[in-house]
């Protein structure tokens, strides 16, 4: 399996992962009251950055274990852009709903929480796509 495809492999999975541990804490803390009433901030920024830190560390271990190192063929920047394009619809239909939330006055966990979504949607989605790229093949068009 080439470097690039492990690294993929990690980013999704930190992602799913990551978001995951979040929808728990905060599902947990909102067992008594209203979903929106539920401190989330910490939660949130304890997610986003534990899931940046293990892909890091995780890429790191990687590449050090890895026979070819962080070399990109053309391939790989052609299958990198590619999920990068998918991935970033789901970046643009995340900003979108969470500026339908803020002009309807939707409370800020709501938007916070959309953003966030789109931002793991991106994430996994932009992963699968590489993945599937690099075990089927991939034809620039």
């Amino acid at each position: 399996m080439p470097y690039e495809e492990k690294r993929t492999w990690i980013m999704g999975v930190a992602a799913v992962v990551s978001y995951l541990v979040y929808l728990v804490v905060v599902l947990i803390r909102a067992q008594d009251g209203p979903l929106s009433g539920v401190a989330y901030v910490r939660p949130l920024v304890w997610a986003v950055g534990g899931s940046i830190a293990v892909s890091i560390v995780a890429s790191i271990a990687v590449s050090i274990g890895s026979r070819d190192g962080d070399r990109k063929d053309q391939r790989d920047l052609e299958i990198d852009r590619m999920g990068n394009w998918v991935g970033q619809a789901f970046v643009v239909l995340g900003a979108v709903a969470a500026l339908v939330l803020a002009m309807i006055e939707a409370d800020r966990f709501w938007i916070a929480n959309v953003l966030y979504l789109g931002f793991t949607l991106s994430a996994v989605v932009g992963s699968v796509a590489k993945v599937i790229a690099y075990r089927r093949g991939f034809w620039p068009w």
